[in-house]
């Protein structure tokens, strides 16, 4: 069994497709799927996903860097809120991103940190996002992991001496379908972390692997990640099933 810790199924795009995306996913043995939150445009599709799919659906929530505008504080509020009413899996998807617009730099970095704080207040981890950002975010998160703080970084793609430097932290590495492409150097950044440290996720619909790559991700393609990530960590693909498994419920806590 496998589970996929980042996965925007919930997404309204998706509505229509729900129900085939789901069976699908248990048909290739996904045990359960986690849900990064986006922003408020999201919200209501993410709460009914998870309403649906009870034991199988899990929600996060927070505010994703490339959703920091000039309403941030709005949607900050409305994440405090949602995480005093309820238990959700992690605050996520959360972190800094360099890669599309630049305006908004400082106040994706305010974000970050209020919602690493919340994290530590309301005893979650954390889900994080970075792009073009990583040594800026592993510093944002540094003072936080020595207060306690855990999570994943998802869709990890830095190299060797960040990957080191995030299990140092004692943080989580989310390995996707970049793992299975020709020439992303992930398999080597990999070289001495074990898999203790790894999870699995598909960030569907979003970087497919191969050999579906440049097409619609989905939770049923995780397989192609588990697979090419024993290859990866020189152990059978039911070894890191079972440790990819085991460190999901470890972090997420159920």
């Amino acid at each position: 069994m496998l589970i996929d810790t980042h996965a925007h199924i919930y997404l309204q795009e998706l509505t229509t497709e729900r129900e085939g995306l789901i069976r699908r996913a248990k048909e290739a043995g996904i045990e359960r799927i986690y849900m990064p939150a986006i922003d408020s445009s999201e919200m209501d599709t993410l709460l009914e996903m998870e309403a649906s799919y009870p034991d199988y659906c899990y929600a996060m929530m927070g505010l994703h860097p490339c959703y920091v505008k000039e309403n941030y504080e709005q949607e900050l509020a409305l994440v405090e809120t949602w995480l005093g009413k309820r238990k959700f899996a992690a605050v996520g998807e959360i972190g800094l991103d360099y890669y599309w617009d630049r305006s908004f730099d400082s106040q994706q970095l305010i974000a970050f940190q209020q919602q690493m704080q919340w994290a530590l207040n309301y005893q979650l981890p954390v889900v994080i996002h970075t792009r073009n950002a990583m040594d800026a975010t592993i510093e944002a998160v540094m003072p936080f992991a020595e207060m306690g703080l855990r999570g994943i970084f998802h869709c990890f793609s830095g190299n060797g001496v960040q990957a080191h430097q995030i299990t140092e932290m004692g943080f989580y590495l989310g390995i996707g379908g970049v793992v299975t492409y020709k020439n992303s150097g992930l398999a080597e950044a990999l070289v001495g972390i074990s898999p203790d440290w790894l999870l699995l996720e598909t960030d569907m619909p979003y970087l497919a692997p191969v050999p579906h790559r440049g097409k619609k991700n989905e939770v049923a393609y995780l397989p192609f990640i588990a697979h090419r990530l024993s290859e990866v960590c020189q152990c059978s693909l039911e070894q890191i099933a079972t440790i990819t498994s085991a460190n999901a419920l470890k972090i997420f806590g159920k």
